[in-house]
């Protein structure tokens, strides 16, 4: 008969405390979020506050641009009236010299020539429809055919009132836009064509074909002369087969920098960018509060609390930025041909790397690198662009040429091209250089870079 008696054990465990808990989410936060967070603990907690923010100048200490400001003063003519003096026309133009812009998206630039249209209330509100259904590339987000079904948006309508009204925001600029796709794109910009020769339209239905270089066979297939197939394919190559692309640079969000590596003669300086966080401290009023033996307990405790709290706070900001230096030193060290070079010589790294050489877990250089961005001599990265897989997947173990790298230098060869290279002429120019890709994996890493294959360019 077995008894169940009591036993003890001892094990380590570790428990996740709420301040450990927010170290952890601090460690991740980007610089932006990471304001904000101070933002917010600054008005929760009364016992830590602000001793200096130099993200922000008042009016008075910054500095003027004398270049800015007598713009307008050294013109001949303003083109404004004044109409509180001088002082109050200068202030005018100053404000208006200094409002911020930012590019058309493709549905405002839509919407524009839609409202230059003379036609009827009922067609104009179903192009505002199907223009506000279009993706960055311009094509349907969703069918035309469901957002128009009875009872969703209003009364159904009728399939050629939706004809009629497509075919009006494809003539629209960007030609080709509101459209299933690329191919569809590419025959109603044919259509549309004032100077289209005949037989173009049939070779969009050979485009695998013609970017492969069988021009031959096209010709074959289309009874056409392979001079003929040739010159389809050029007038092919001056369409746009995204027309929304061009536009989507309006979406672009600003990020940034963490940190800042600058080149000094033959060594690298990695500066924080600490410009951004303010320099936060503790309430001289709630230190002297909790020294007082005088006042009443739940008040004391209320303070010291408070104080612990600030504290550990400040502490975990602390940390973060020390982790996220020695991790950027880290990295620096491991990628210097990238720094010296550029982005082509960008080398196979894994996080285990870092993780090793700092003498943390992996897990702890994952989040400092999350969302995180640093501006160097070639441009802004993402801290995680550096850390690549080599072409032969085996992490920094494997081949010498890592990923990222591979992709800079088929992005070299496509911008610096005399003439268009298929995926093929690309596979053979990187194995001379040994870098031994199928075919298959530079179509890959051509479309991951967003360039368009050889008869698109």
């Amino acid at each position: 008969m077995q008894l169940q008696r009591p036993v003890f054990i001892q094990e380590q465990r570790l428990k996740m405390s709420p301040l450990l808990y927010q170290s952890l989410k601090l460690m991740e936060l980007p610089i932006v979020d990471l304001r904000e967070k101070i933002e917010e603990e600054i008005e929760r907690n009364p016992a830590l506050e602000v001793l200096e923010d130099r993200s922000t100048v008042s009016l008075d200490e910054a500095p003027v641009r004398k270049d800015e400001d007598d713009y307008f003063e050294t013109a001949s003519d303003s083109g404004y009236v004044s109409r509180g003096g001088d002082e109050a026309a200068d202030e005018q133009h100053r404000f208006i010299e200094g409002a911020l812009s930012r590019m058309e998206t493709l549905q405002e630039h839509l919407l524009w020539q839609l409202h230059l249209e003379p036609i009827d209330d009922e067609l104009r509100l179903i192009c505002e429809t199907l223009i506000q259904n279009l993706n960055e590339d311009g094509f349907h987000k969703e069918p035309p055919e469901l957002i128009f079904k009875q009872g969703l948006l209003f009364p159904a309508v009728p399939p050629p009132r939706i004809g009629e009204a497509m075919r009006l925001v494809q003539s629209l600029d960007p030609v080709g836009a509101c459209t299933t796709g690329y191919h569809e794109s590419l025959q109603v910009q044919v259509r549309l064509l004032n100077d289209a020769p005949d037989g173009l339209e049939a070779a969009l239905d050979y485009l695998e074909l013609l970017e492969r270089g069988k021009i031959a066979e096209v010709a074959k297939k289309l009874d056409r002369t392979e001079d003929e197939i040739q010159l389809f394919f050029e007038r092919i190559k001056e369409l746009s087969p995204f027309p929304g692309r061009r536009f989507a640079g309006a979406g672009v969000r600003y990020v940034v920098p963490d940190v800042q590596v600058i080149k000094k003669e033959d060594e690298f300086a990695i500066v924080l960018n600490d410009e951004e966080i303010p320099v936060l401290g503790i309430n001289p009023f709630f230190m002297k509060l909790s020294d007082k033996k005088d006042s009443d307990k739940p008040a004391r405790d209320f303070v010291r609390e408070n104080i612990k709290e600030a504290r550990w706070f400040i502490q975990s900001i602390n940390q973060r930025n020390h982790t996220l230096l020695r991790t950027s030193r880290a990295i620096v060290e491991f990628q210097r041909p990238f720094f010296v070079n550029g982005p082509k010589y960008l080398a196979p790294l894994t996080l285990s790397d870092i993780a090793r050489e700092l003498g943390v877990h992996e897990t702890t250089v994952s989040r400092t690198a999350n969302g995180k961005y640093m501006q160097t001599e070639w441009g802004i990265f993402e801290i995680r662009h550096f850390f690549t897989n080599s072409i032969s997947g085996s992490g920094s173990g494997g081949s010498r040429y890592s990923k990222e790298g591979v992709k800079e230098i088929i992005r070299e060869l496509i911008t610096q091209e005399d003439r268009h290279f298929s995926d093929q002429e690309i596979t053979a120019l990187l194995a001379r250089r040994g870098i031994p890709l199928a075919r298959r994996t530079v179509a890959k890493y051509r479309n991951e870079l967003d360039l368009g294959s050889s008869y698109t360019r």
